[in-house]
Protein backbone atom coordinates (compact mmCIF):
# COMPACT_ATOMS: atom_id res chain seq x y z
CA UNK A 1 0.00 0.00 0.00
CA UNK A 2 2.82 2.40 0.93
CA UNK A 3 4.58 1.59 -2.36
CA UNK A 4 1.38 2.33 -4.33
CA UNK A 5 0.84 5.61 -2.53
CA UNK A 6 4.48 6.59 -3.09
CA UNK A 7 4.15 5.75 -6.79
CA UNK A 8 1.01 7.92 -7.10
CA UNK A 9 2.76 10.84 -5.35
CA UNK A 10 5.80 10.53 -7.66
CA UNK A 11 3.56 10.43 -10.75
CA UNK A 12 1.64 13.51 -9.56
CA UNK A 13 4.88 15.39 -8.89
CA UNK A 14 6.21 14.47 -12.35
CA UNK A 15 3.00 15.68 -13.98
CA UNK A 16 3.01 18.96 -12.06
CA UNK A 17 6.69 19.52 -12.88
CA UNK A 18 5.96 18.81 -16.56
CA UNK A 19 3.11 21.33 -16.58
CA UNK A 20 5.26 23.97 -14.89
CA UNK A 21 8.05 23.40 -17.43
CA UNK A 22 5.66 23.95 -20.37
CA UNK A 23 6.40 27.20 -22.18
CA UNK A 24 3.58 29.19 -23.70
CA UNK A 25 4.05 31.54 -26.61
CA UNK A 26 3.76 35.26 -25.98
CA UNK A 27 0.56 37.15 -26.52
CA UNK A 28 -0.61 37.19 -30.13
CA UNK A 29 0.31 40.58 -31.64
CA UNK A 30 -2.79 40.62 -33.84
CA UNK A 31 -5.47 38.82 -31.81
CA UNK A 32 -7.98 36.66 -33.61
CA UNK A 33 -11.61 37.80 -33.52
CA UNK A 34 -14.98 36.64 -34.88
CA UNK A 35 -17.81 38.77 -36.21
CA UNK A 36 -21.33 37.48 -36.90
CA UNK A 37 -24.21 38.71 -39.03
CA UNK A 38 -27.43 37.76 -37.23
CA UNK A 39 -30.99 39.02 -37.40
CA UNK A 40 -30.92 39.41 -33.60
CA UNK A 41 -28.92 38.27 -30.59
CA UNK A 42 -30.76 34.94 -30.30
CA UNK A 43 -30.76 34.08 -34.01
CA UNK A 44 -28.39 31.67 -35.69
CA UNK A 45 -25.68 33.42 -37.71
CA UNK A 46 -26.10 34.00 -41.43
CA UNK A 47 -22.49 35.08 -41.95
CA UNK A 48 -19.40 34.51 -39.79
CA UNK A 49 -15.97 36.09 -40.28
CA UNK A 50 -12.81 34.91 -38.50
CA UNK A 51 -9.92 37.36 -38.77
CA UNK A 52 -6.86 38.76 -37.02
CA UNK A 53 -6.83 42.37 -35.81
CA UNK A 54 -3.55 44.18 -36.49
CA UNK A 55 -2.95 47.43 -34.62
CA UNK A 56 -2.11 50.81 -36.14
CA UNK A 57 0.71 51.67 -33.68
CA UNK A 58 1.25 55.13 -35.19
CA UNK A 59 1.89 53.78 -38.69
CA UNK A 60 0.42 54.99 -41.98
CA UNK A 61 -1.80 52.06 -42.97
CA UNK A 62 -3.26 52.26 -46.47
CA UNK A 63 -0.82 53.14 -49.20
CA UNK A 64 2.18 52.22 -47.02
CA UNK A 65 1.84 49.28 -44.58
CA UNK A 66 -0.94 47.91 -46.80
CA UNK A 67 0.04 48.93 -50.34
CA UNK A 68 -2.54 50.14 -52.82
CA UNK A 69 -3.17 47.88 -55.80
CA UNK A 70 -1.93 44.64 -54.17
CA UNK A 71 -3.89 41.71 -52.79
CA UNK A 72 -4.17 41.94 -48.99
CA UNK A 73 -5.17 39.15 -46.59
CA UNK A 74 -7.62 41.64 -45.02
CA UNK A 75 -6.21 41.51 -41.53
CA UNK A 76 -3.06 39.84 -40.23
CA UNK A 77 -1.64 36.33 -39.98
CA UNK A 78 -3.80 33.79 -41.84
CA UNK A 79 -6.08 35.07 -44.57
CA UNK A 80 -9.45 36.14 -43.20
CA UNK A 81 -12.16 33.50 -43.60
CA UNK A 82 -15.83 34.16 -44.21
CA UNK A 83 -18.58 31.56 -43.86
CA UNK A 84 -21.93 32.06 -45.56
CA UNK A 85 -24.60 29.89 -43.96
CA UNK A 86 -26.88 30.30 -46.98
CA UNK A 87 -26.52 31.35 -50.60
CA UNK A 88 -26.03 35.13 -50.80
CA UNK A 89 -25.94 37.75 -53.53
CA UNK A 90 -22.70 39.67 -53.77
CA UNK A 91 -22.65 42.23 -56.54
CA UNK A 92 -24.17 40.78 -59.72
CA UNK A 93 -23.63 37.16 -58.70
CA UNK A 94 -24.73 34.62 -56.15
CA UNK A 95 -22.24 32.92 -53.85
CA UNK A 96 -23.10 29.43 -52.60
CA UNK A 97 -23.19 28.73 -48.88
CA UNK A 98 -19.72 27.73 -47.71
CA UNK A 99 -16.44 28.98 -46.33
CA UNK A 100 -14.10 31.20 -48.32
CA UNK A 101 -10.94 33.25 -47.86
CA UNK A 102 -11.62 36.98 -47.90
CA UNK A 103 -9.06 39.11 -49.70
CA UNK A 104 -9.13 42.75 -50.70
CA UNK A 105 -7.20 44.96 -53.10
CA UNK A 106 -7.21 48.40 -51.46
CA UNK A 107 -7.12 51.51 -53.60
CA UNK A 108 -7.39 55.22 -52.92
CA UNK A 109 -10.73 55.52 -54.75
CA UNK A 110 -11.88 51.91 -55.11
CA UNK A 111 -11.38 48.58 -53.37
CA UNK A 112 -11.87 45.12 -54.82
CA UNK A 113 -13.30 42.58 -52.36
CA UNK A 114 -12.61 38.93 -53.23
CA UNK A 115 -14.04 35.63 -52.01
CA UNK A 116 -11.65 32.79 -52.84
CA UNK A 117 -12.04 29.03 -52.42
CA UNK A 118 -8.49 28.38 -51.16
CA UNK A 119 -8.62 28.03 -47.36
CA UNK A 120 -6.04 28.03 -44.55
CA UNK A 121 -3.63 30.31 -46.43
CA UNK A 122 -1.01 32.30 -44.55
CA UNK A 123 -1.29 35.90 -45.64
CA UNK A 124 -1.80 36.49 -49.37
CA UNK A 125 1.50 34.90 -50.39
CA UNK A 126 -0.14 31.91 -52.09
CA UNK A 127 -3.21 33.81 -53.38
CA UNK A 128 -4.44 32.20 -56.62
CA UNK A 129 -6.77 34.34 -58.72
CA UNK A 130 -8.06 31.23 -60.53
CA UNK A 131 -9.74 30.18 -57.26
CA UNK A 132 -11.78 33.41 -56.97
CA UNK A 133 -15.47 32.71 -56.45
CA UNK A 134 -16.68 36.32 -56.43
CA UNK A 135 -15.38 39.88 -56.74
CA UNK A 136 -17.08 43.19 -56.04
CA UNK A 137 -15.80 46.75 -56.20
CA UNK A 138 -16.66 49.16 -53.37
CA UNK A 139 -15.81 52.77 -52.60
CA UNK A 140 -13.82 53.56 -49.44
CA UNK A 141 -15.03 56.28 -47.08
CA UNK A 142 -13.42 58.23 -44.27
CA UNK A 143 -14.55 57.27 -40.80
CA UNK A 144 -13.58 57.64 -37.18
CA UNK A 145 -10.01 56.53 -36.49
CA UNK A 146 -9.71 52.90 -35.41
CA UNK A 147 -6.52 51.66 -33.75
CA UNK A 148 -7.31 47.99 -34.48
CA UNK A 149 -8.51 46.60 -37.79
CA UNK A 150 -12.19 45.73 -37.26
CA UNK A 151 -15.03 43.93 -39.03
CA UNK A 152 -18.69 44.28 -38.06
CA UNK A 153 -22.07 43.75 -39.70
CA UNK A 154 -25.06 46.02 -39.97
CA UNK A 155 -28.51 44.77 -40.89
CA UNK A 156 -30.01 46.31 -44.02
CA UNK A 157 -33.35 45.76 -45.73
CA UNK A 158 -32.60 42.46 -47.52
CA UNK A 159 -29.35 41.36 -45.95
CA UNK A 160 -26.23 42.78 -44.32
CA UNK A 161 -23.39 45.14 -45.00
CA UNK A 162 -20.06 43.86 -43.79
CA UNK A 163 -18.19 46.94 -42.56
CA UNK A 164 -14.39 46.83 -42.52
CA UNK A 165 -12.44 49.65 -40.91
CA UNK A 166 -8.90 50.55 -39.93
CA UNK A 167 -7.21 53.87 -39.34
CA UNK A 168 -9.70 56.33 -40.89
CA UNK A 169 -10.69 54.13 -43.85
CA UNK A 170 -13.95 52.17 -44.01
CA UNK A 171 -15.64 50.06 -46.65
CA UNK A 172 -19.05 48.39 -46.76
CA UNK A 173 -19.58 45.12 -48.58
CA UNK A 174 -23.24 44.32 -49.38
CA UNK A 175 -24.52 40.76 -48.92
CA UNK A 176 -28.15 40.15 -49.84
CA UNK A 177 -30.42 37.14 -49.43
Amino acid sequence: MKKSLLLVVIMCMATITGIQAQKFAGMQKSPTDISYAKADRNSKPEIKVVYSRPQKKGRTIFGELVPYGKVWRTGADEATEIKLFKDMKLGDGTVKAGTYSLYTIPGEKEWTVILNSDLDAWGAYSYDKSKDVARIKVTPAKGKELEAFSIAFKKVDKGYHMVLGWDTTMIEVPFYM
